[in-house]
């Protein structure tokens, strides 16, 4: 019986999933579809509080990783986007109240020439001696449509102007939109940012990619329990790693463990199926006119324990040097 504890124990533990959660805006009706009410975000709060969940620093998690350790199935790190003033004018409070540390991501252009809905640089610093800051890009641009320069560039100018803002180097970036794929993480790395975040819907474990850190959007109406329910799925994507140059979907190729015989398939426009593993081979055949150009690719043993795969249709040239 003492066996079987400490298996089920060591089992549980290796199937650990932390969760990285991002914010937008906070008490805005004016913008409901990335906004969190304050009863929402202290409901949040108080069912993290209950239920045991730790709320760590984001560089916690990553040392984690980079360490190649277990990461705790209770932490959590907290990240909000954009440096909207209504983080600073209705959240902060919220988590000082809880004590519960954040990552903020500054959009550095909107931040400089203090457009009116976004934080000053003063206010990020203040809120700096509860969180930690991090890089959000200058201009905001969709980078998966932009040049290798032109993502170099944008980069460039937000890194340095953070510096010398801040005084010191941002550690972390986020991705604007959530919008990436190898060609923009390439460029990205060339700045040895600590981690990349995206926003794609997943969890974090061992395994995780620091350049490609999955986060689940906490904004309008959320049922936090469902958002803690999801786990990784390990997955080696084969085919597609780009969009197709038609827009047809033709194969899916991966990898996974040969113990699952059957697994589910997200397309975005499509919705779920069912389909066949072999010998932890997929390779499906497929001709799909794909409808939307941020097309989210999911495997999955069921929709909670899942593999993203992210797709962006590009709008223009991207081989510009």
């Amino acid at each position: 019986m003492r066996y079987l504890l400490i298996l089920i124990i060591s089992y549980s533990y290796l199937l650990s999933n932390a969760h990285i959660f991002v914010y937008h805006r906070f008490a805005d009706n004016t913008h409901k579809s990335t906004n969190t009410s304050i009863e929402g975000l202290e409901k949040q709060f108080n069912y993290f509080k209950r239920n045991n969940y730790k709320v760590v620093p984001l560089q916690n998690i990553i040392d984690k990783i980079n360490n190649n350790q277990i990461v705790p199935d209770n932490w959590i790190a907290l990240t909000i986007d954009d440096a909207y003033k209504s983080f600073y004018t209705s959240a902060l409070k919220i988590f000082r109240k809880y004590n519960y540390p954040f990552t903020l991501y500054v959009y550095v252009q909107a931040s400089t020439q203090k457009f009116s809905d976004f934080m000053t640089w003063s206010q990020i610093k203040e809120s700096s001696q509860y969180g930690t800051i991090g890089l959000h890009s200058y201009a905001h641009p969709h980078l998966t449509h932009a040049s290798n320069k032109e993502i170099y560039n944008d980069t460039k100018k937000a890194y340095d102007t953070f510096i010398r803002k801040m005084g010191y180097a941002p550690k972390t970036y986020a991705y604007p939109y959530g919008e990436y794929d190898t060609r923009v993480q390439n460029q990205l790395t060339l700045f040895n940012f600590d981690a990349i975040l995206n926003q794609s819907t997943g969890s974090i474990t061992k395994k995780s990619n620091t350049q490609n850190l999955y986060r689940s959007a906490l904004v309008g109406q959320v049922d936090i329990k469902q958002k803690l329910r999801y786990k990784t799925l390990e997955v080696q994507w084969i085919e597609p790693l780009s969009f197709p140059k038609d827009g047809i979907l033709r194969n899916i190729k991966a990898k996974v463990d040969p113990k699952y015989k059957k697994l589910k398939l997200y397309i975005s426009g499509e919705g779920w199926r069912d389909i066949q593993v072999n010998n932890g081979i997929i390779n499906l055949k497929l001709n799909i006119y794909l409808k939307k150009a941020r097309t989210r690719l999911m495997l999955g043993t069921d929709i909670f324990t899942i593999s993203n795969n992210i797709i962006v249709k590009y709008k223009r040239k991207t081989n510009v040097k």
